[in-house]
């Protein structure tokens, strides 16, 4: 029987959040191994929208096959033919790295695969900053995104990952038209308890915040009822407190309550997770094969707003 907690509703992508990426220029994205259908179908969705320039990597013969499947014609596009996982992430990676690419983007190979090759420093798409994930999460119905971080890289992110999770989403909600960001330090508590660590770090990040980061309101540690619920705000006495009950982003203090809470929103509620990795030279885009077509051309657009280009 299945669990009457689950939304039966089908994720949408946002219709403003498309919109925002078509004022924009289309980036390039080098799909590293791209010869499946999952990635083939999330690009050839994208590139009809407006929001991605496809540049593939992988088996050229399986890239070309599935696009026939599609009756895509994709010789109008650069294509890289290469053998096997590493070889295609390390030259999607390395396309980024020259510039020849403004997105990097998962295709059919295992995320540790990528992600390595991503990293390697011979790739060139490392900055100096911590890569760290942002989920960019909406409702079925419309109205305000809560973005989280970072629920999918880092496992057990020091402090110092967590101060960049801070500026990235304050960057990333900036390119979303959010000029004052308000950002809430989960925990199990609105107040700082030595026996709940989460909720000592959360002040020190919320402290450490609000005297280096300009334009944001933070506040933490807080509770989830507390980021999320006036009502829960107002019965705590925090009605003073601007991001309690109304938080657009939440920092989270592990991957385990990253990943619960980010899942919760998809399955209990019908939400659309766009997610992107930022800190590297360009945004990296993380699909996963659980993802429905509406969190991968949702994930295209949120990379084509990070990017920025001018048309």
């Amino acid at each position: 029987m299945t669990s009457p907690f689950l939304s039966t509703r089908a994720a949408q992508a946002p219709a403003d959040l498309i919109a925002l990426a078509q004022s924009y220029g289309a980036p390039r994205v080098a799909i590293a191994r791209a010869g499946s259908p999952l990635p083939m179908e999330a690009a050839e969705d994208a590139t009809k929208a407006g929001i991605m320039v496809p540049v593939f990597v992988g088996e050229a013969d399986l890239i070309r096959a599935e696009a026939a499947k599609l009756d895509w014609d994709i010789s109008g596009y650069d294509l890289h033919d290469t053998k096997g996982e590493e070889e295609a992430g390390r030259t999607a990676a390395a396309l980024c790295g020259a510039g020849e690419a403004d997105v990097l983007m998962k295709g059919q190979l295992h995320t540790d695969v990528f992600m390595k090759t991503a990293v390697a420093r011979d790739a060139g798409l490392r900055t100096g900053q911590r890569f760290v994930h942002i989920f960019h999460i909406s409702h079925p119905d419309g109205g305000k995104p809560i973005l989280i971080s970072d629920a999918a890289v880092n496992v057990a992110p020091d402090i110092k990952t967590r101060q960049s999770s801070i500026i990235e989403v304050k960057k990333l909600l900036n390119r979303l038209g959010n000029d004052r960001p308000k950002i809430a330090i989960l925990s199990a508590t609105e107040s700082a308890i030595p026996s709940v660590p989460s909720s000592m770090d959360a002040k020190e990040l919320a402290d450490w915040a609000r005297a280096e980061v300009e334009g944001i309101d933070v506040s933490g540690p807080l509770a989830f009822d507390l980021i999320m619920s006036p009502e829960a705000a107002a019965t705590k006495k925090l009605t003073d407190d601007p991001v309690a009950g109304h938080a657009d982003a939440i920092i989270v203090p592990d991957i385990v309550s990253g990943n619960a809470l980010f899942k919760a929103f998809v399955y209990l509620t019908g939400g659309c997770a766009a997610g992107i990795v930022t800190g590297a030279k360009v945004p990296i885009l993380l699909t996963s094969r659980a993802d429905p077509p509406a969190a991968r051309i949702a994930s295209a657009a949120l990379a084509a707003i990070s990017c920025g280009l001018a048309k």
